[in-house]
């Protein structure tokens, strides 16, 4: 019996998609894990069988539909290139992958594309939600199809999607919480700005955030949340008001994009390095900040593996009939300071 990619990414404890690059040279692997693969491919005595795979693949065709909103902002870009890697990987494979874009957050538009991606033959949908009623039904309606939807990024818990790959946003607003229960002066004011009101991580992450540091330090007073719709100059408004109406402001915490317009207000005002800011992604521009000392804490998401995997994962599912292990993917939470940036 011929030996397959599944089989060798048992023995090798990595997932398939990770096999499949290293035999092929393709996408982004470490060389170690790429070379032991292909040892063990070998001592195994692996063939590749395109022919066969076509064969297969003309038989049952795949065609998985991507759609990313707030396709704008630095961190989903980073995510679309996660995308178009797995897209390169399983249309290598004789499936097919379509992507489409919004740059806001808007469930009405989301729902038609999802229908347009079902009329362009997609048997599987990979999509970036808003908390929304009606994409529930929509989702729940292509389940009832036999249209698998995997939700990355953001999530709607209630709905039949097939799995969700992100980041544990909940957690991630706990960390945000320890981190700056820790550099805050006695009885300091926290502003919290988030992105949208209808963005699951957006508000996990503030739930989180406000439920930890309220247990961690009793001293501190949470201002009321201030919403900037991923928007810079919202940012910046947000910031300049709450400076003037609270002379003893101590820290900013932002759930999602924005940092652009924060540190632009704390410049402007002469509150840079007195007024602790932590914030979310390892975006070039954040980055940079984190270097100058403008902010002090960037919480990492991977950005990369939220596009990718949500792709591979649907393939398996078409291809191989292979159900995720987990209804939750998560994604690693890491903690960067201008101290270790690499």
């Amino acid at each position: 019996m011929a030996v397959t990619l599944q089989q060798i990414a048992e023995v090798a404890g990595v997932s398939r998609g990770t096999v499949d690059r290293a035999l092929n040279n393709r996408g982004r692997i470490n060389p170690e894990v790429a070379d032991n693969i292909r040892k063990l491919a070998n001592k195994m005595g692996y063939q590749p069988n395109r022919a066969g795979r076509a064969l297969a693949m003309s038989k049952m065709p795949v065609t998985i539909g991507v759609l990313i909103q707030a396709a704008k902002t630095p961190f989903m870009e980073g995510v679309l290139n996660g995308v178009i890697e797995a897209k390169a990987e399983v249309e290598s494979l004789g499936a097919r992958v379509l992507i489409k874009t919004i740059n806001d957050m808007d469930a009405t538009k989301a729902i038609e594309e999802m229908q347009n991606l079902k009329e362009e033959g997609c048997n599987g949908l990979a999509i970036v939600p808003v908390d929304d009623e009606y994409m529930k039904n929509m989702i729940d309606k292509f389940a009832e199809e036999d249209i698998p939807v995997v939700t990355f990024n953001s999530d709607i818990e209630e709905s039949k999607r097939l799995c969700f790959v992100g980041q544990d946003t909940f957690r991630s607003g706990k960390v945000a919480a320890g981190l700056m229960a820790e550099i805050l002066p006695e009885s300091g004011k926290v502003l919290v700005i988030s992105g949208y009101p209808t963005i699951y991580g957006h508000r996990n992450r503030t739930k989180g955030f406000t439920r930890e540091l309220k247990n961690l330090r009793n001293d501190i007073k949470i201002l009321d949340i201030q919403y900037a719709f991923d928007d810079d100059q919202m940012a910046e408004k947000i910031t300049k008001g709450m400076i003037s109406e609270y002379n003893d402001l101590a820290g900013i915490y932002i759930t999602a994009s924005g940092v652009h317009g924060v540190c632009n207000a704390l410049e402007e005002q002469g509150m840079l390095n007195k007024i602790k800011v932590i914030s979310n992604d390892l975006t070039e521009q954040n980055i940079r900040y984190l270097e100058e000392g403008k902010i002090n804490f960037l919480i990492g998401q991977d950005s990369y593996e939220q596009g990718y995997q949500p792709v591979m994962l649907l393939f398996d599912k078409l291809f191989d009939s292979k159900e995720p292990e987990k209804e939750f993917i998560y994604t690693e939470i890491v903690i960067k300071t201008k101290y270790n940036l690499v």
